[in-house]
């Protein structure tokens, strides 16, 4: 009884039983852990009464398949990403030879620019704002020569519907 206790308040010595040791002990304690796990390691399988008793041991850890170690330890690129949003600083500082230079994410506008687009002119147009629409529909004219024909089109049915 002594040996029993000191084998369960030690689980690694479970490896170090004999075989006839071992398939005792599994026998009378099929639900200790250790014992599980060192019957697969020995290619024993799970003990008859625990699949009756705990049929959900039967696809747990201990009749699971061999785990790859390199595909756990390989980092995902969402693992990364979370990695680097746990950080504390969030900064991302140029090294050494990479330009000083700002990146922008966004357009420098100046207060003066105005937004254009077709979009824009459809609203207008919309809204009964024909003027504006005519206006909006020059300058993408202007910016966009290579639409400019199609551009013109649109302004002289505007003016022909007035």
């Amino acid at each position: 009884m002594a040996e029993l206790r000191e084998l369960f308040a030690d689980p690694q010595r479970v490896r170090e039983l004999s075989e006839e040791a071992f398939g005792q002990l599994y026998g009378a304690f099929p639900w200790y852990r250790p014992l599980q796990c060192e019957a697969r390691r020995r290619g024993v399988g799970m003990h008859p009464s625990t699949t009756i008793v705990m049929p959900w041991r039967a696809e747990g850890l201990v009749s699971g398949s061999v785990y790859d170690a390199a595909a756990l330890r390989y980092l995902s690129t969402d693992d990364v990403i979370d990695k680097f949003l746990q950080t504390e600083d969030l900064r991302i500082v140029a090294e050494a030879g990479e330009p000083e230079e700002e990146i922008r994410l966004d357009a420098d506008l100046e207060e003066e620019d105005e937004l254009v687009s077709e979009e824009l002119a459809e609203i207008y147009l919309a809204q009964g704002l024909q003027k504006e629409a005519k206006s909006i529909y020059r300058k993408l004219s202007l910016l966009n020569p290579e639409k400019s024909v199609y551009f013109a089109e649109l302004i002289a049915k505007l003016e022909n519907n007035n």
